[in-house]
Formats: C-alpha cells, sequence, structure tokens
C-alpha cells in the first residue's frame, strides 16, 4: 500500500510487534518469539518435548533448543511441521540428537508439473522481495518477522519428516498430550492447526498472522485459494480457543479477543474476494477494480489488518486472474503490441524522453516508472531511463508500507543502478 509515510508506518510496526520474548501461555506451553524469522511453538509432555515448527536456521534452531532445554529440562521428542516453508522447518536439524519424530501432512492440491523449470527467476525474485540483498536498515523487517538468518550466512538444517498424513486430520495422544492436526488449506496447500483441546491453544501456522496476509506473494507462485482460505478460518473459529498462536506476530489471548480479531481476518479478506469477483461480473477490468477496491473503514485501522505484507491491491489482481485469465475481456488486448514496438510509438507520442523528468520533478513516481518502461523498450536513452527508473522507484519505496513491496523496489533499484 502505498501512502505518504508508508516507510515509517512499516517501522512503527515493525518497532511494536517483533522483540524477542519466551512466553509460557499456559502451564507447559510455550511460545517464542522473534529468535528467528517464524514463531516456534513447544509444549511439555510427561517425558519429552513437542515442537510445533522450529525457527530457519540450524543456528537458531540451537538456541531454540536451549531454551526449550532451560524451560522443561526434557528434550524435543516429537516436531510437527505446520506447513513445507523453509523459515518453519529450517532449524530442526539441531535436533538430530534426540532423534525426534518429524510429522508432516501432504498438500492437498499438487503443485503445477514442470515448477521446478522456472525456480532460477522465482528465486530471484524472491530475493528481491524479501530484500536479502539489503542492509538491516534498508530492510528494517521481512513485515512478518525479523530477517531471516540466511542473510547471515546461517544454513538451514533440515530434518525430513518420518510421518506424512495425506488426510485431513489426525488425532494423537504423544507422550501425555492430546494433539488434533488438521489440515487447513491457505498461505500453503500442505498448511495445518495443531489444537491442544486440554489446553484451549491453538497454533494456526501461517493461516492468520497480525498483518494483511499473503493472498498473494510478488515473487510469483501459483493461486493461494482464498476462497478456501475463508474456510480454514471458520474452521479455525469453531474449535472457540482461548490462546491462539501463530507462525508470525504476537500471540492472541482470551476467548473474546481471539473470536473478534478472527472474524474480523475473516470477514475482510471475504469482502475483497466477493467485490472483486462482483466488480469483475459488471465488466470491470483487473487495473479499475484494484484501483477502486479497499477496506471498509471498519477494517482499514485494525491493527492486525495493516498492509505490512501482502496488500489489498495485489489480492484484486490475484483473484481477476485466477477467475478470469489474463485476459480483461477488451478486444484491444487480444494481439497488443511487442514491447518494444509500443515503446517507440509511446515516445514518439509523448513527445520524447522529456516527458519522464518532467515527471519525476512533478513527483508522479508510478507514471515516472510507466514511462521509463517505454524508453527502455524502445532502446533510447537506456543509461538516463535506468537512472530515473532507480530514482522514482526509491521515492516509490518510502511510501510502501508493504515490507515485500519496499524490498523489490529498493533490489530493482539498485540493480538498475549497478547496470
Amino acid at each position: 500500500m502505498l501512502k505518504q509515510n508508508g516507510e515509517q508506518d512499516l517501522r512503527n510496526f515493525t518497532e511494536n510487534t517483533f522483540q524477542e520474548s519466551v512466553e509460557e501461555i499456559v502451564p507447559g506451553v510455550w511460545i517464542a518469539l522473534s529468535i528467528g524469522h517464524s514463531n516456534a511453538i513447544f509444549i511439555e509432555g510427561n517425558t519429552s518435548v513437542i515442537l510445533v515448527d522450529t525457527l530457519d536456521t540450524g543456528k537458531r534452531g540451537e538456541r531454540l533448543r536451549e531454551i526449550i532445554q532451560a524451560a522443561t529440562g526434557k528434550e524435543v521428542g516429537t516436531i510437527i511441521y505446520t506447513h513445507s516453508h523453509v523459515d518453519h522447518r529450517g532449524g530442526a536439524g539441531a535436533f538430530d540428537l534426540s532423534n525426534p519424530e518429524a510429522i508432516a501432512f501432504s498438500p492437498c492440491v499438487p503443485v503445477l508439473e514442470h515448477s521446478g523449470v522456472v525456480q532460477d527467476i522465482l528465486n530471484k525474485r524472491g530475493a528481491r522481495q524479501f530484500g536479502f540483498s539489503l542492509s538491516d536498515e534498508e530492510n528494517i523487517s521481512q513485515g512478518i518477522g525479523i530477517r531471516t538468518g540466511a542473510v547471515y550466512g546461517e544454513a538451514r538444517a533440515f530434518r525430513k519428516p518420518a510421518v506424512v498424513y495425506d488426510q485431513d486430520q489426525v488425532i494423537r495422544e504423544i507422550d501425555g498430550v492430546t494433539v488434533e492436526m488438521t489440515r487447513i488449506q491457505g498461505e500453503t496447500d500442505d498448511q495445518i492447526m495443531v489444537w491442544l483441546p486440554e489446553k484451549k491453544v491453538l497454533c494456526c501456522g501461517d493461516n492468520y498472522y497480525g498483518c494483511w496476509p499473503n493472498l498473494y506473494a510478488i515473487r510469483g507462485g501459483q493461486y493461494r485459494d482464498i476462497a478456501a482460505w475463508v474456510r480454514s478460518l471458520d474452521k479455525i473459529r469453531s474449535y472457540e480457543a482461548e490462546y491462539l498462536l501463530p507462525g508470525h506476530t504476537k500471540p492472541v489471548c482470551g476467548r473474546e479477543q481471539v473470536e473478534e480479531v478472527l472474524a474480523n481476518f475473516r470477514n475482510a479478506i471475504a469482502y475483497v474476494l466477493e467485490e472483486t469477483l462482483r466488480g469483475m461480473n459488471e465488466g470491470k477490468d483487473m487495473d479499475t477494480l484494484a484501483a477502486e477496491i479497499a477496506l471498509p473503514e471498519k477494517y482499514a485501522d485494525l491493527p492486525h489488518l495493516g498492509e505490512y505484507y501482502g496488500t489489498v491491491e495485489w489480492t484484486v489482481r490475484a483473484v481477476f486472474t485466477a477467475y478470469a485469465g489474463w485476459f480483461d475481456g477488451n478486444p484491444t488486448h487480444l494481439h497488443p503490441l511487442a514491447p518494444g514496438k509500443r515503446g517507440e510509438k509511446a515516445v514518439a507520442l509523448m513527445g520524447g524522453p522529456q516527458a519522464v523528468q518532467t515527471a519525476v520533478e512533478e513527483k508522479e513516481y508510478q507514471w515516472a516508472l510507466e514511462l521509463c518502461d517505454l524508453l527502455l523498450n524502445a532502446g533510447e536513452m537506456i543509461q538516463e531511463a535506468c537512472r530515473w527508473k532507480a530514482a522514482a522507484m526509491r521515492k516509490l519505496a518510502k511510501m510502501e508500507t508493504s515490507a515485500n513491496g519496499r524490498h523489490y523496489y529498493l533490489v530493482s533499484a539498485y540493480e538498475l543502478e549497478e547496470g
């Protein structure tokens, strides 16, 4: 989301949200916050510890092991992965000495075939999204957590799951603790929640965290089914948890607070989905809907719906392309000119490159980016266009609340400046 003081908003959110701590939520259940990029939850059993997610690197996993030892005096006997993202699995190898059983679930929707062919470009875009090449001061945060330890040279330490369930729900008693694991499609297709009925504690993975979620990740990837995500939030709410422990950001404590937060989170997402589909059915194009649709006032100012990770605009675009594909219905776009040809004609039409410099001077930074792309596609004034585009992106980065968008602007600016 672009706003005049967007960067400062992100900085304030970061300072208020990501303080390192280890909290005992109820007797025998702890959450480790801001020790890694993601959270880890550990539950004391009769003779061992059940660990839900393991942080992002081996070094951070080792520190987590020390924290668990100090709190319980016991070793980890079971690891449960809420999903397959590396920041939740990368510390598991630190627990190899106790040889824990590692549990995961298979995805309910298969990964698109041949996805590996595009992995290089998706990894490059992912590095821009997370700002891996930026300094700590430039990065601020990764939107839903502190920076991954990988940017400091820390290695991932994975442990392969020994048990991979292919059903939607599994209930087990693990070392005296009843554990209910349920697949709830959302940020990933293998996402699960972990319910501790005796404690009224629900570990929800990444289907809730305290800001607008990545309903679409700008690094790229297959569609995250937003309707299914809404259903999963309904499933989470049905458990009437007294404590909600997310995979990122702070826990939510108290039955009324949990219900209020989850209801707002669920209803805001459903609103954007439904408004996008309604607008599509009225014949509106994707750009128009992305510009028009915003959260209603009752949601827009809620702290747990701030656009510090995903954004409403990107969500609208994801919904449009998922339901209607690339074609917006305008016959002009059936066979558009190639970028180079369009650039040549547009540069001539706009009166030459001076229009770009004017746009920058008048602080029309998005317009400047679009004009720069015309110049670059036309092959005109390449060095100047790169310089102007980088300058405009740096200005937009200061207005961007989303850590992902801000990083993408800054890293891309560096790439242009360095040729």
